[in-house]
């Protein structure tokens, strides 16, 4: 009887740790929550899968690791939320939807980044100078929000800036 429990307790502590090993889907899945989602275009973001490449508009390269994140025109509204600072996007995201808030500092963190649209919603709030750490973007698209501060030429320039110190 005592080895049963053992048993059913190691398995639960081996699903546990792989259900929480992710921290991709975890950053995922938190910005999910915040989302107002009527179409349901994030019905497959499952957090209890062992990463979120199997999450329709999520793409992964051979390793797993989440490269793209395309909303475009899904009906989505709600902030954008710090946690996607943690990810390691090599490659884009895209959100034109009905986004709302400010865009967090922590998008800086995504130094891999190549290309970020967040047209067409509506955000509002300054640019977070932070963008000036996106030394690999190559692609920005913020037209159609209600941002202010920093307008696109200081931006431009901000970022190029940047990418030069960092040759």
């Amino acid at each position: 009887m005592a080895s049963n429990i053992l048993v059913y307790l190691l398995f639960v502590a081996a699903i546990s740790i792989l259900v929480d090993c992710n921290s991709e889907g975890d950053a995922l899945h938190s910005w999910r929550t915040q989302l107002v989602d009527p179409n349901n275009v994030l019905k497959t973001w499952d957090p209890t899968l062992v990463n979120p490449c199997s999450w329709f508009h999520v793409t992964c390269n051979r390793e797993n690791s989440v490269i793209r994140v395309d909303l475009g025109n899904a009906g989505l509204s709600g902030p954008l939320v710090p946690d996607l600072g943690l990810l390691p996007f090599p490659f884009g995201l895209v959100f034109a939807n009905n986004l709302t808030g400010i865009i967090p500092k922590e998008i800086g963190n995504l130094t891999k980044l190549v290309s970020m649209d967040l047209q067409l919603n509506k955000l509002a709030g300054p640019i977070p100078s932070s963008v000036g750490n996106l030394v690999s973007l190559l692609f920005l698209r913020l037209d159609s929000n209600k941002l202010s501060g920093t307008n696109r030429v200081e931006l431009l320039l901000y970022i190029f800036d940047e990418f030069d110190q960092h040759d």
